[in-house]
């Protein structure tokens, strides 16, 4: 039976494995024949394991995703013009996030481009990855508030820390000059340091049109494109009710 002193211990180093099984794992001890090490190494083996799914669960939690699509489940038989393959050598292997590079899904209203790079995020951060969801809307408005307060620096540089970032539904709101001058700084300065994932229902030659500024629209474009693989969702059929959630 373990003592208060002995709790208080495991609690403090954050043994939250080892303090709710430790009658079991006495148990296992007195009838297993395990060397004192090898009955060591399993109990740490068990807590690590522990830990990295406690770590993993914390990311996907701190991440914001909506919606847990699973890239397992996409219908790509009904969007014959994507290139799975190469979808898939991206998928599995993460080399993207390994090379600092971007992808772009363009296309329009529910043919898949939400649900293919969610599943990109969060096999990221399955993988150990530090990742944020966000809609294009919701990160222009946090900039626009972060001027009122003077926070811009800390905003930028809070999503500058993630590994990768999905930016979903780029072009569905208009930008205000000060949102688009703020928006570029933040691709900018993750260009080749982070990977960003984005989704957009407009070609690269309609992005003036939503932000606004042709010069910063050129260079904002010039960076993306720079190293991103781009899959073009344009004629695909809308998916809508096809791709189910995670249980």
């Amino acid at each position: 039976m373990m003592n208060d002193t002995l709790a208080q211990q495991l609690k403090y180093l954050r043994l939250s494995g080892l303090l709710a099984r430790w009658d079991e794992h006495l148990k296992a001890a007195a009838q297993s024949n395990l060397s004192h090490a090898r009955f060591l190494t399993r109990v740490i083996e068990e807590e690590y394991r522990l830990k990295c799914d406690q770590a993993r669960q914390q990311r996907l939690k701190h991440a914001k995703i909506p919606e847990l699509w699973v890239m397992d489940t996409f219908p790509f038989h009904r969007q014959p013009k994507l290139n799975k393959k190469k979808i898939m050598a991206l998928y599995d292997s993460l080399a993207f996030l390994k090379d600092k590079q971007n992808i772009i899904w363009m296309g329009g209203t529910g043919v898949g481009k939400t649900g293919l790079a969610t599943s990109f995020l969060i096999q990221a951060i399955e993988q150990g990855a530090r990742g944020r969801y966000v809609l294009f809307a919701d990160l222009l408005h946090e900039l626009h508030r972060s001027q009122a307060d003077r926070s811009q620096a800390r905003v930028i540089r809070r999503y500058l820390q993630y590994d990768i970032l999905l930016i979903d539904e780029i072009g569905y709101v208009e930008a205000e000059p000060a949102q688009v001058g703020l928006f570029f700084t933040l691709l900018h300065k993750r260009h080749k340091q982070r990977s960003t994932l984005i989704t957009t229902n407009l070609g690269f030659s309609e992005w003036a049109s939503f932000l606004k500024n042709t010069h910063l629209t050129a260079a904002l474009i010039d960076r993306l494109t720079e190293a991103s693989h781009l899959f073009n969702l344009k004629d695909g059929v809308s998916l809508r009710g096809r791709m189910p959630e995670e249980p």
